[in-house]
């Protein structure tokens, strides 16, 4: 059985958002184009927000408002389409403004407080299209980054706690089918190619508290994270790549392994 690319998703504001698609374009040494590119920053003045939305070397998670450190947030989601970025809550459109309009940033920023009080403030709104916001571009070895999870994987953790995951707690890229539950692990620092494009399968990905949170919701009484670690003696699910060409990625590609 082949291993195609099964769905493909992407999160145009850190940790706050996310959306499906039919196909993207990749970039080489980025990912999916304005995947990770706008974040909140949380908590520190405007001088320090305008550093770390321009050097993720000074980028620390907790500058950045993400689901770990606001669960409450956990029941938006941010749309992005033609350089307009919505506010979404329940299917309704709760603010829309102009990326290219500095003045209506704010707007958005006023907006996520009023709606929740509790944030830690001030809040800014961040942009980065060439060291998009992900988890590895404030690490000790700075890299862009995609995720790639396998869906038998996620079917496996599924039958040993006899309860149905959503795919959206893992905010992958894209999601695999046709490979043995785990075997993604065995790609690390490997090449895969998808549709002519490399990629550098960089190491596991370790999970955080926020897969706890049930989509859409505060509720995080699934204690996944736990689970991973009793169960397979790690927190990790799925893998990180690195683009090493560009090109464009189709649900449906085939993946190749390289066996080396």
């Amino acid at each position: 059985m082949s291993c195609l690319i099964s769905s493909i998703h992407y999160c145009p504001v850190k940790s706050l958002s996310y959306q499906s698609l039919n196909s993207c374009n990749i970039k080489k040494n980025l990912g999916i184009i304005n995947d990770r590119a706008f974040a909140f920053s949380r908590g520190i003045d405007l001088d320090k927000a305008k550093l770390i939305e321009n050097n993720p070397n000074e980028r620390k998670l907790n500058h950045l408002l993400t689901l770990k450190n606001s669960p409450s947030l956990n029941k938006y989601n941010f749309e992005y389409k033609n350089d307009e970025l919505s506010l979404i809550k329940n299917d309704e459109k709760l603010i829309s403004i102009s990326i290219n309009n500095l003045e209506e940033h704010s707007n958005l920023s006023n907006k996520l407080i009023e709606l929740e009080s509790s944030l830690l403030k001030p809040i800014f709104l961040l942009k980065n299209q060439v060291f998009p916001f992900f988890d590895t571009s404030h690490s000790n070895n700075v890299f862009n980054s995609m995720s790639l999870i396998n869906l038998n994987s996620l079917k496996d953790f599924e039958l040993k706690i006899n309860k149905k995951i959503e795919l959206q707690r893992f905010r992958g890229n894209f999601y695999v089918d046709g490979i043995d539950a785990w075997e993604e692990r065995n790609w690390v620092n490997k090449t895969i190619k998808i549709n002519n494009i490399s990629f550098q399968v960089e190491k596991n990905i370790p999970r955080c508290v926020a897969i706890n949170l049930k989509p859409k919701t505060d509720d995080n009484s699934l204690n996944l994270l736990q689970s991973l670690k009793k169960i397979y003696n790690h927190f990790d699910m799925g893998v990180y790549l690195r683009p090493l060409g560009d090109g464009k990625i189709n649900v449906g590609d085939k993946i190749e392994i390289n066996k080396e």
